[in-house]
């Protein structure tokens, strides 16, 4: 092995301290001196690093240290990531002290330490140990950080690494791991319909920022009913920092809304609704379903006119609302010095009724005129 030359070398320096740096993917570490005995009064680290994505696999083939209660005079110490993964020494495991035997040591990054210290004498000859490493790959999709696995949909794991893909629908976010859906350009149109945080009642995308747009005619007043079940994550002391509901109308602002109280009904007052939903990068809430209903303007109730009616007769009139005026038999409808059977009026979107009510005019009757040529008869019979 390239490194027996240095490790032969570091024997000799007998009462200081010594350190190997190993950058490959596999090697062999041996004591001082291996197989003949270890010098006393001896220190010697091994400080081994593979590339980021893989953990080190340490096992030893050989081993024979002088044993000590709680190995405190020789002993091969493990270390990664400033804690000490395992303290060998003797030869057998007995109550107060641990050999390796077949024991697999693995690091939790791609950094190792390994530390062989021989006190100032041995009362009788120990060989060492004889000890193998390798790089293993790191199973990222496995792994998890705050309870949350590595991706938010899709893991591919691949020798060094891996990567994150999202179901149909969804868009990787920059962070590279939690999936977001594009919705900014939700537009409804009808007077009444039903709208929902994406896969509900399943668990909402995170990382997303959601736009739902309710676009009126203007005249008609738009109102929201937010159903029970409503999640959304929240926190105790502070109003919604994570995930919100933002409602704009008009000039006015509802929200922010968030946890599990649904705010219930909005009247919202406007022929046009901005719904915004913001969520963060973590959480597993289920989200919010509401339905929308929309009411034209009130115009003031009519009455119809002297000797005649109204079609349809209801107790209130809004937006778009239509009424046809007729009269009575024996009546036509007059209205601008014009006769007709019927005339129809609508509710405007200001409130207001399009025309004034019409009245009814007694029908005259007319006697009709005899042909000319009927009266020259008159004349000479």
């Amino acid at each position: 092995m390239r490194y027996l030359l240095a490790w032969s070398l570091c024997a000799f320096l007998s009462g200081s301290a010594a350190a190997i740096e190993l950058t490959d993917m596999f090697g062999e570490i041996q004591s001082p001196n291996f197989p003949d005995s270890y010098p006393s009064d001896s220190e010697v680290t091994w400080n081994i690093s593979v590339p980021d994505g893989f953990r080190i696999k340490l096992y030893f083939m050989h081993f024979d240290l002088e044993s000590s209660y709680l190995c405190e005079y020789d002993y091969v110490k493990v270390e990664a990531e400033d804690q000490v993964l395992a303290t060998f020494c003797g030869r057998e495991t007995t109550d107060t002290e641990q050999a390796p035997g077949q024991q697999v040591v693995l690091s939790p990054g791609p950094y190792m330490g390994l530390t062989f210290r021989s006190d100032f004498s041995n009362e009788e000859r120990f060989t060492g140990f004889d000890a193998h490493y390798t790089a293993v790959d790191v199973d990222e999709c496995l792994e998890k950080s705050d309870e949350e696995l590595a991706c938010d949909h899709n893991c591919h794991n691949y020798i060094g690494g891996s990567y994150c893909s999202c179901r149909f629908g969804y868009i990787l976010h920059s962070d590279n791991r939690t999936c977001k859906v594009e919705c900014s350009s939700n537009l409804f149109t009808q007077r009444s319909g039903v709208i929902t945080s994406a896969d509900f009642p399943s668990p909402y995308p995170k990382s997303s920022d959601c736009l739902y747009r309710i676009e009126l005619e203007e005249g008609f007043l738009i109102s929201l009913h937010f159903e029970d079940s409503f999640d959304i994550e929240d926190h105790p002391e502070v109003s919604c920092p994570y995930d919100y509901i933002k409602i704009k109308a008009g000039r006015k602002e509802f929200g922010p809304f968030c946890g599990e109280k649904s705010p219930g009904r909005l009247e919202t007052q406007s022929h046009s609704v901005q719904i915004l939903f913001h969520s963060d990068s973590s959480g597993e809430n289920r989200g919010w379903k509401l339905s929308y209903t929309a009411i034209g303007n009130p115009c003031p109730l009519v009455q119809p006119p002297l000797n005649g009616k109204i079609e349809p007769s209801q107790a209130k009139y809004t937006f778009k609302d239509q009424v046809v005026i007729s009269c009575n038999t024996g009546y036509h409808v007059l209205k601008d010095n014009v006769e007709s059977d019927s005339f129809q009026i609508e509710c405007l979107k200001d409130g207001t009724w399009s025309n004034k009510i019409p009245i009814c005019k007694t029908a005259e009757t007319t006697v009709p005129r005899p042909e000319r040529g009927a009266e020259l008869d008159q004349a000479t019979a």
